[in-house]
């Protein structure tokens, strides 16, 4: 008997271990949908009320578009750095920095202050640069075979998210005497239900370690010299341009249009809700692809249209074209991020080609929504704004079709 419980006792330890093992793999993927969901709202949430901010404030449309272009700037300037800051620290305390830039940016959005505002702002897309650069990174060295599928469930959660705080943010701000304040103020509770997740993590987490080291690891290549990687990042910055100047914006040519100012904010939502099973299943796809042409051809075109549909002014057109600006939009999001890991050798390079693509990408994306402003300043219409956009998605499709080709950097 006793050797019986002896010769039974290491597989009992293995069950133990295999238990433990999947319980921290289960609690890591919910600390990355979280963080996933503190990645838009705060960005998604500006768009409705842009109107109530320039009425309150007196500001410029200009200075509204550089409302939602600040974070991109910061996106910009943060991205290179990221990768530098996992290796010196890593991945788990670079992303618990990110998530606490986060819930400061956040909540200083809820003071009555207009410097304080903009300074929240750009604090908040600090914060939001370190999780866009690492969590592709800490996907692919943490579920090397599930790529796709954790691609997917972190690119849904933003996208919801997004889209529950572009469906809320005006019937938030009549809630309370705090107004837009507490539309944009109140997603430090998603920031903090993030730091509380991923604490945990940053005390098991592996100092210095941003990958798994391979035998078969590439050789570093300097990625300004590929051409595979400057079409990424061109995708990547055309995406984001054409992304975040439509959240900005929308609301406020719809209610042109027509629509009274909480359905402009609803049609917003219904963009990004649109895009969810978008972003869930294109990387999934994409992943089973050796080549994402026929995706990306799909993609570019249901950009196309969608926009131009916008252009009519029609209210049913107009409709169809919100939807197919969310599919569209879902669905490059989906393809950028998995460009990240199928266009690479390894984690290292993968977080390279992320830190340089978003670092890029995100300053030409950054002069969207004020150039969107500035025209509309200009020709006091949207006629000339939304034909950029056509044109811009036109450029997406051919950069993208370049991306989407089966070979990897180096």
């Amino acid at each position: 008997m006793p050797s019986s419980l002896h010769q039974n006792s290491p597989d009992r330890s293995a069950i133990d271990n295999s238990s433990s093992a999947s319980m921290k793999l289960g609690l890591l993927l919910a600390g990355i949908i979280v963080i996933a969901a503190t990645m838009r709202s705060p960005i998604t949430a500006t768009g409705p009320i842009v109107e109530l901010i320039r009425t309150d404030t007196g500001i410029s449309h200009t200075m509204a578009g550089l409302l939602t272009s600040l974070p991109l700037l910061a996106f910009a300037a943060i991205s290179p750095f990221a990768p530098q800051l996992a290796r010196r620290f890593g991945l788990e305390t670079a992303l618990l920095t990110a998530i606490i830039l986060v819930t400061i940016g956040v909540s200083l959005r809820f003071m009555p202050s207009v410097p304080v505002l903009f300074a929240g702002t750009a604090i908040l897309g600090c914060g939001i640069a370190l999780s866009n650069v690492l969590l592709p990174s800490l996907i692919k060295r943490d579920f090397p075979l599930r790529v796709g599928l954790v691609t997917g469930l972190y690119s849904v959660s933003m996208n919801i998210w997004g889209a529950i705080a572009s469906g809320i943010s005006v019937p938030a701000a009549g809630l309370t005497s705090m107004g837009w304040h507490a539309s944009l103020g109140m997603w430090a509770i998603l920031s903090i239900l993030a730091l509380i997740l991923w604490l945990p993590h940053v005390r098991s987490g592996r100092r210095g370690e941003v990958y798994v080291a391979s035998r078969t690891e590439a050789k570093p290549v300097r990625l300004i010299s590929s051409s595979l990687a400057w079409h990424v990042t061109l995708f990547m910055g055309l995406q984001s341009l054409i992304f975040y100047t439509t959240i900005t914006w929308l609301p406020e040519v719809l209610s042109d249009q027509g629509f009274s100012s909480s359905s402009a904010g609803w049609m917003l939502s219904l963009m990004q809700m649109v895009s969810v099973p978008v972003t869930f299943i294109v990387p999934i796809l994409a992943g089973r692809m050796k080549d994402q042409r026929k995706l990306t051809a799909i993609t570019g075109s249901c950009l196309i249209l969608g926009y131009a549909f916008l252009l009519s002014g029609i209210p049913s057109l107009v409709t169809v074209g919100v939807a197919l600006a969310g599919v569209g939009a879902g669905a490059s999001f989906g393809l950028v991020t998995m460009f990240f890991v199928l266009r690479t050798s390894d984690a290292r390079q993968a977080a390279g080609l992320s830190g340089m693509a978003q670092s890029l990408g995100y300053m030409l994306a950054a002069v969207g929504p004020l150039l969107f402003g500035v025209l509309h300043d200009w020709t006091q219409g949207w006629t000339l704004p939304l034909l950029v956009q056509v044109i811009l998605a036109v450029v997406l499709l051919i950069a993208g079709i370049k991306a989407s080709k089966n070979r990897v950097i180096g």
